[in-house]
């Protein structure tokens, strides 16, 4: 019963904190805007949303996806985040159990929500998470029982300096610049988080999420080699798989590449 009442909190916390990140995902990107005032406003007529307006997910299937005051639809970005946020809030918490890893690591997935959701509307990573997830990832390892501060810092150096060695050898053989600076910190700072250890995954993973999804956006936009797709979201998700399967992804690498 406990056990219930705390994964129902920590489901519910998960959702509050994903309808902030909204307001971070719409506004962040934007020149000089405050992801604190102006209050939660429809986007198409600025009216303010009630409070029994802007509850995660369940004003928004309440209400039909759409905007009380002028009917114009709303982004199903929104639940998408809130449910998302909730999900790995839980997630965290059957995992980690209220540990000092799940303050930690909810931080670092928060980040990575927003990251992702700035990245495919905008191809852009704001300075204003990467940097300051690199300085914060690197301070909590000296308290962090996941990684040491040597494999944090190990991990800040290898994942954004391969990153950039990566993006200017492409820049150097094509003249186009193929990876933006954004990835790069975007990697610092899951080597931070996750230590030196998870980047071989990361790099893998992503690499091949992304050419699996580019293979289809080339299809589709039939632009060929000058299709662009954001990669920033395919870092995220690969950070996120190697923190909840670390044991199993570090057991299939011993298992079939150092023994074969």
């Amino acid at each position: 019963m406990l056990e219930d009442m705390v994964s129902f909190f920590v489901l519910l916390f998960g959702a509050l904190v994903g309808s902030f990140l909204n307001v971070v995902i719409v506004r962040l990107p934007e020149e000089g805007a405050s992801v604190v005032f102006p209050a939660s406003h429809c986007p198409a007529c600025k009216k303010n949303i009630s409070w029994y307006d802007n509850i995660p997910v369940l004003s928004f299937l309440f209400l039909r996806g759409r905007c009380r005051q002028c009917g114009a639809r709303i982004s199903w970005r929104y639940p998408l985040v809130e449910s998302a946020m909730a999900l790995l809030s839980l997630a965290l918490y059957l995992h980690f159990g209220l540990s000092l890893l799940f303050p930690i690591y909810f931080l670092f997935c928060a980040a990575l929500i927003a990251v992702i959701f700035i990245d495919l509307q905008h191809q852009l990573i704001p300075d204003v998470i990467s940097l300051p997830g690199i300085v914060l990832g690197f301070g909590l390892s000296f308290i962090n029982p996941f990684v040491t501060w040597q494999e944090s810092g190990l991990g800040i150096l290898f994942g954004g300096g391969s990153f950039y060695l990566v993006a200017l050898v492409y820049y150097l053989l094509t003249k186009r610049e193929g990876m933006g600076g954004g990835d790069i910190k975007l990697l610092g700072m899951i080597g931070a988080f996750l230590g030196w250890h998870s980047l071989p995954f990361v790099v893998f993973g992503s690499s091949l999420l992304g050419t699996v999804v580019g293979v289809g956006a080339m299809i589709k936009q039939g632009k060929g080699g000058k299709t662009v797709i954001p990669y920033g979201p395919f870092l995220a998700i690969a950070a996120l798989l190697y923190l909840f399967f670390r044991r199993e992804i570090l057991s299939l690498f011993v298992r079939y590449v150092l023994h074969g």
